[in-house]
């Protein structure tokens, strides 16, 4: 197996290459605006550093979110189209099963965790995890909204630093808190579910409809006063 995996769902524009045993190598770039300039030259270097080339690539996993519009559909039609280009089968993973994964390998004695990330308009994306399997979500609210019992859980993700009144304090990695997808966890996790013949839809969880609409038919104020046919084709009494 050389397996490609990338997310871009987060504030973290995250690669790294995995062979079905380990991962080779691994970079992130934390920029929540520029998914675009830095994913291409990321997987590159990755390439770069496991010592592949595109054509080599067996597997592309992809992170599917939930997260920003702009941001997921970046790393999702990066990977079909390079998956198209090379042949490599490509495969979905939630990206919030990503930061489960980190955190249970961090903390294997906490059986139940909440992952919150940052959805903006004040909200987040979040979904609870019992041994390491997703039972609730993934769905989106204000923190302060989420149950008592969801809240009161070690969290992983965003959510705690932007809503700290409102979720436990945030876990931690060795040396680093857990905030974004790390495409190294994200890579592990999909190494698992190819083996188990798991299904693994590429199709975004947006959760939202994307903030830029179509507009709809424009409007008239008022209806046109209707022109009689007899007003085109008659004339009008005394004229002449």
């Amino acid at each position: 197996m050389r397996l490609l995996a990338l997310d871009t769902a987060t504030s973290a524009i995250t690669v790294a290459a995995h062979d079905g045993t380990t991962v080779l190598a691994a970079r992130s770039v934390e920029d929540a605006r520029h998914h675009t300039e830095h994913l291409a030259p990321t997987i590159e270097a990755v390439l770069g550093d496991a010592g592949w080339s595109p054509r080599e690539l067996s597997d592309i996993v992809v992170g599917t979110g939930p997260g920003p519009f702009t941001g997921l559909r970046v790393g999702i039609v990066t990977a079909l189209t390079l998956g198209h280009a090379t042949g490599a089968r490509v495969h979905g993973v939630c990206s919030l099963d990503a930061l489960a994964r980190a955190a249970r390998e961090a903390h294997p004695q906490e059986t139940e965790v909440l992952v919150a990330t940052d959805a903006r308009r004040r909200e987040v994306y979040w979904a609870r995890y019992r041994d390491g399997a997703r039972v609730e979500g993934p769905g989106v609210c204000r923190a302060a909204e989420l149950p008592d019992a969801l809240r009161a859980l070690p969290t992983v993700g965003r959510g705690p630093l932007l809503y700290p009144d409102a979720l436990a304090d945030p876990l931690t990695a060795p040396g680093r808190p857990l905030l974004d997808v790390d495409a190294a966890a994200l890579a592990r996790v999909a190494v698992d579910g190819i083996r188990a013949g798991s299904p693994m839809p590429t199709t975004p969880l947006y959760l939202r409809r994307p903030d830029a609409q179509e507009p709809g038919a424009p409007k008239s104020a008022t209806s046109p006063t209707p022109v009689r046919r007899s007003d085109v084709l008659e004339p009008s009494k005394g004229t002449p």
